[in-house]
């Protein structure tokens, strides 16, 4: 059993201190994250320092959203900000991410296609987050006048850009419409969740609201990209019913840059 805590762990969840406890480190949305198993239940206590630019009161509200649909999303247990710390206790989903699912590229592709489907069902005109380009460009562009984006992780099509050079080719390339539905808006294989070859639910919400649905779809198949290989991108794509829009793609990955 792990006895290594997050570091200045408020009181309200001291009682949580003989369950074990462990870190998770995939991802890379710069919160702490440690999953608590025991007492008859799993949950999960993100972390992260308070900032006016910080994702985690949103994703609070965006979960409380989501437990009013069908799709599948962490429950808010607690949420706390003490002295300069967010702190988001929230209930585990069934299943595992679809990193455990590469060494079945078809069955993964399948589910990524579902999850985003039923969340894609979802009625745009009852989502109050406001995730389209106009919205995105300027919290993106927020990001890179706070000195927020790492340019170190950029893709290889933009190795040596600076983050303004991305924004200003964002700006420059905007597409001229969209297709509104509501986006998970970071879909990538880990928030994605499957159970028994199934899909079971998102994680990591901060980013949700109303967009194209090449905001996850690009995402999703750059994912695949890494993680599975190219060749498995006309799966998915048919298994959701979209085609390829190098546009889009191209666009939308850029986007995520800033984030």
């Amino acid at each position: 059993m792990s006895t290594s805590f997050p570091q200045n762990l408020p009181p309200q969840f001291a009682a949580f201190g003989d369950r074990e406890w462990t870190e998770v480190t995939l991802g890379e949305s710069g919160a702490g994250v440690w999953r608590i198993h025991g007492g008859g239940e799993t949950l999960f206590l993100k972390h992260a320092p308070v900032h006016p630019l910080s994702e985690m009161p949103g994703e609070v509200a965006r979960l409380n959203w989501l437990a009013s649909t069908p799709v599948p999303a962490p429950r808010v247990r607690e949420y706390v900000e003490i002295d300069d710390t967010s702190w988001l206790l929230m209930t585990a989903l069934p299943g595992r991410d679809l990193t455990e699912l590469t060494d079945d590229p078809a069955r993964l592709c399948q589910v990524l296609a579902s999850g985003l489907r039923a969340v894609h069902a979802l009625d745009p005109g009852n989502c109050a987050f406001d995730q389209r380009l106009t919205a995105k460009l300027r919290e993106g562009s927020a990001n890179v006048a706070a000195g927020l984006v790492d340019e170190t992780d950029f893709d290889d099509a933009y190795d040596g850009w600076t983050a303004s050079a991305v924004l200003d080719w964002l700006l420059a390339h905007q597409p001229s419409n969209e297709d509104l539905v509501v986006a998970h808006g970071d879909a990538s294989l880990p928030n994605i969740m499957a159970e028994n070859g199934n899909f079971s639910g998102i994680i990591d919400c901060g980013r949700l609201g109303v967009a194209d649905p090449w905001q996850d779809l690009a995402i999703a198949c750059r994912s695949i990209i890494f993680n599975c290989g190219e060749a498995h991108v006309p799966t998915f794509l048919a298994a959701y019913g979209a085609d390829w829009d190098e546009e889009r793609f191209r666009y939308y990955c850029a986007l995520d840059e800033l984030f």
